[in-house]
């Protein structure tokens, strides 16, 4: 039985690149449920079809409406990557105005492991808020990976969102799942 992964992006460079993160984590052996924030899902818009397809899944970049069901199944995991710093400070805050941020800020506490790698910049990561953001999710439960074993930022304007890390977070989202 394959297992089901969230993977839940953000509007950072790598989602331009999205399918790539898929591709990775369905080498690993995983059924990939694909759920795009939504500045994130218009930058998809013209190509949303094509992540359908590659998933075999509805792409998800909004909250249902109460008579709609789930048309995704249960996830296993959740990876929340490329994670913003937007995303992230919100998310900390608690903040869930979106369902990219809802679904895995309800997770967690659920018992459903969730992992999380930013993309952002170090003038970014300077600012206050992200490390009280980053010490707010690893207390709930989430494993953010940043640093040497996830993203380290990047100075800005110097990001390479193609080369972004997804070895990494294949990497984490397996070893989360195996303390499952």
């Amino acid at each position: 039985m394959t297992r089901v992964l969230y993977l839940i992006a953000c509007a950072a460079g790598p989602t331009q690149h999205i399918d790539d993160g898929v591709r990775a984590a369905q080498a690993d052996g995983w059924d990939v449920c694909l759920i795009l924030t939504p500045s994130a899902a218009s930058w998809w818009e013209q190509r949303m079809q094509e992540l359908v397809e590659l998933t075999g899944h509805p792409v998800r970049s909004r909250y249902k409406l109460p008579w709609e069901d789930d048309q995704l199944p249960k996830a296993d995991v959740i990876l929340v990557a490329p994670m913003s710093c937007t995303t992230l400070n919100k998310w900390g805050a608690g903040i869930s105005d979106t369902v990219a941020i809802g679904i895995p800020s309800e997770a967690v506490h659920m018992g459903v492991p969730v992992a999380a790698m930013p993309y952002f910049n170090q003038a970014q990561g300077a600012q206050p808020a992200v490390a009280r953001s980053i010490a707010a999710l690893r207390e709930q439960g989430v494993y953010v990976l940043d640093g040497p074993d996830g993203y380290e930022s990047h100075p800005p304007k110097q990001g390479s969102p193609k080369a972004y890390p997804w070895h990494n977070a294949v990497a984490a989202v397996r070893r989360l799942a195996g303390a499952t």
